[in-house]
């Protein structure tokens, strides 16, 4: 028996306590965050009332409040049994980061606790071995965390210790954003600056817009045992080679199918820690493929899902373990069956709870929404590049244009009723707007527009779904504050726009036509973005060509958007990101995508000569003794042998040989590819890659495939699909 049969014995039998009472998620959500209700029972009415309006206005708390601001969150934690704190931060390489330092200090020769404003607002890590682009020189060590207020601190907890994490920023010395936090809360507040702009044009008393969201997590388990058994898994997080499953997705039983004992288990306990620190989830099931699985949560500010996020991919990869479980969060972790995405529902609030993105209920709030409505569409319209380069990097590249996923074209679905209003509207002409006949629509007279005006169309990368839009290209592993960052700031940018031409209009005309006569220029402007089709059928991008809609596949080509002059221009003039800080994320992003085709290469590489080949060579060695002995048997002893049988002996013996041939030749071709690749750099290094390295990859990988298909079990050590997908 080999190595890989005999895990078989330990699949599932991790031992679990159950909790005898258990609790009602109210009792414990958010216990152990220092939220701003909890800080109300610490501090003085003055000090809260800052802190409120720190928020609110964004001037800023005292050294006092400030201190007595952490001797509270200090007191809070040290109850709960916290030692040390850690400013908690998203440096560019897309995880989190932490410095862990003790409460602990002298006084008069004792041993106290104590935690000082200052150290909660600012804390010194190192920040010379984080990504920075070329923004600063490596010998620039010095960077800076501080204190984002408006993310509550949390307690993380292992088994043996607690630490409390203080949601920060990330810049260095000279003051550049060196993380994924800060361009997302500038972005912020450029959204809400310029929503507020165009909600005073309809008339509204409104001081602050705030973006929402809620991204959906998908995922998969495995056993861990397995997981072990594969460095291709442990170290890309994917499956190089590995041959599909006679049973994949193709029955269709998996999606939304009853939940296996060990998977639920896992996401009861994934859950749980989750409320103890606030995340609000509200969704779990299974997913399309086999070990396929998802959660999601309810709505909340961009800013603080974005972190909620991370904690929750970091919760869900610890709580596996403890089951003896691997969570995989790659974009493609199994070929032939779907991958993972993280789609990001996204919307927009002021600070009366109103959510612009909802039609309303009678034809004045249906213009706002229009004009609303419009100013997105010309966004994407406009900017459709960026929304491609945020979602731009290795993994995707897998998933893109794959079944399961949107295709690179980005193009946005409105759904029947509103694709008909906006024709309609384009058209100046009246028709009956739905199957409700909700009412005769000429321009100037509006309806009332249905909240779920739409049906949901899975194929769409950007589709209005009710009140929302559903940003589904996303990869599931990455952070998802960029796109949302990149959404703000061009949304921002085109309510501006819309606001200001809406002015011009109102100087000759009353609002209701000035309005329509904006949005009516929009609906044509930006018609080309709009489809209401399968996004994933052929015709549509022979369509999206005719359209001049870009259908980029390649990671580097795709991040050009990032360092185009009119796109920096938009960043800059918004407070967004400054040209430095743009081209620096453009360095980063190239360089990670080469750094993980290199890995990647490397581990396939390896699995050739320490795996595959072995493998090969002796059910190769078996084949040719048994072919010999009958040869042997056949010319000296005498014995008949069907002909037919004996050289359908020596064909396999031959289709064997041949198939370990192919991979040693492709694999020797890559590896002199990758020493010719190690001389170039950034994007010349990501298009040798792509047009080179990735097809290279893929015909070793069809070669390996086609050698599990005809090895014994007994001779294959690598864990295969149906035993990884199918035993849990």
């Amino acid at each position: 028996m080999n190595v890989r049969h005999s895990v078989l014995k330990n699949i599932g039998s991790v031992e679990l306590v159950k909790d005898e009472k258990p609790k009602k998620v109210t009792s414990y959500f958010g216990v152990n965050t220092f939220n701003q209700a909890e800080m109300q029972k610490r501090v003085s009415k003055k000090t809260m009332d800052s802190f409120k309006l720190w928020l609110s206005e964004g001037k800023s708390i005292n050294e006092k409040e400030a201190d007595e601001i952490a001797e509270a969150m200090k007191n809070w934690a040290v109850e709960r049994g916290v030692d040390f704190y850690a400013h908690w931060f998203q440096p560019m390489t897309g995880l989190t980061a932490e410095k862990h330092d003790t409460f602990l200090t002298f006084k008069g020769g004792k041993v106290i606790e104590k935690f000082s404003g200052s150290k909660l607002i600012l804390g010194e890590p190192d920040a010379s071995s984080f990504p920075s682009g070329g923004i600063r020189s490596t010998f620039e060590a010095r960077g800076y965390t501080a204190w984002d207020p408006s993310s509550p601190a949390f307690i993380s907890e292992t088994a043996l210790g607690k630490t409390l994490c203080i949601p920060c920023i990330f810049v260095s010395y000279h003051g550049y954003a060196l993380d994924k936090k800060l361009p997302l809360l500038r972005s912020d507040e450029a959204i809400s600056k310029a929503a507020v702009k165009l909600l005073k044009v309809f008339k509204k008393n409104v001081r602050k817009v705030v973006s929402t969201c809620g991204p959906e997590q998908e995922y998969f388990l495995i056993d861990k045992h397995y997981n072990n058994m594969r460095q291709d898994l442990m170290l890309t997080g994917r499956t190089l080679i590995g041959a599909p499953s006679p049973k994949g997705q193709q029955l269709e039983d998996q999606y939304f199918g009853s939940i296996k004992d060990r998977a639920l288990n896992y996401m009861q306990e994934v859950c749980a820690e989750a409320y103890k620190v606030g995340i609000p989830v509200s969704t779990r099931h299974n997913e399309v493929a086999p070990h396929q699985y998802e959660f999601a949560p309810i709505f909340e500010e961009s800013n603080l899902a974005a972190d909620h996020n991370q904690m929750l991919m970091d919760i869900m990869k610890k709580v596996a373990l403890r089951h003896d479980l691997v969570c995989l969060m790659h974009e493609k972790p199994f070929a032939g069956i779907n991958g993972s995405g993280k789609h990001l529902n996204w919307s927009m609030a002021d600070d009366q709870g109103n959510n612009l993105l909802n039609p309303g209920h009678s034809p004045q709030e249906n213009l706002q929404f229009l004009a609303v409505l419009t100013a997105i569409l010309r966004a994407v319209y406009n900017h459709a590049d960026l929304l491609r380069a945020s979602i731009a990097f290795a993994g995707n590249e897998h998933r893109l244009g794959a079944n399961e996923a949107p295709p690179a074209i980005v193009s946005v679905f409105l759904g029947e009723q509103l694709t008909v209003i906006l024709d309609t509207i384009e058209k100046g002409t009246k028709q009956k707007v739905s199957k409700q006949d909700i009412i005769n629509l000429g321009v100037g007279k509006l309806p009332t527009i249905n909240k779920d005006a739409t049906d949901r169309n899975r194929t769409s990368p950007f589709a209005f779904t009710g009140a929302k839009f559903e940003f589904r290209a996303l990869g599931s592993s990455q952070n998802i504050s960029t796109p949302i960052m990149i959404l703000n700031t061009i949304i921002a940018d085109s309510l501006t726009y819309v606001a200001e031409q809406i002015e011009k209009q109102t100087k000759s005309k009353d609002l209701e036509s000035a309005v329509m006569a904006v949005v009516t220029s929009l609906v044509k402007e930006t018609k080309k973005i709009r489809f209401e089709g399968n996004n994933y059928a052929a015709e549509w991008v022979t369509e999206a060509a005719k359209r001049g809609l870009p259908n980029i596949a390649a990671t580097y080509e795709a991040l050009k958007a990032i360092s185009k002059k009119d796109n920096i221009a938009i960043f800059e003039k918004l407070g967004v990101l400054t040209r430095d800080e743009l081209v620096s994320r453009y360095h980063i992003w190239i360089e990670m995508y080469n750094t993980m085709l290199t890995i990647e290469a490397n581990t396939l590489k390896e699995m050739v000569n320490a795996n595959v080949v072995p493998s090969g060579l002796d059910y190769q060695s078996q084949l040719a003794k048994i072919v010999s002995e009958l040869t042997q048997l056949k010319t000296s002893a005498g014995l008949k042998i069907d002909e037919a049988a004996y050289a359908d002996m020596k064909d396999h013996l031959s289709e064997v040989t041949y198939k370990i041939y192919y991979v040693r030749k492709h694999t020797v071709a890559m590896a002199k590819l990758l020493e010719k690749a190690a001389g170039e750099e950034g994007p010349e290094k990501a298009e040798t890659y792509f047009n080179e390295l990735k097809p290279l990859m893929e015909h070793i990988r069809r070669h390996c495939d086609d050698l599990e298909t005809v090895i014994s079990d007994e001779h294959w050590d690598l864990p295969k699909y149906r035993e990884m997908l199918f035993v849990m």
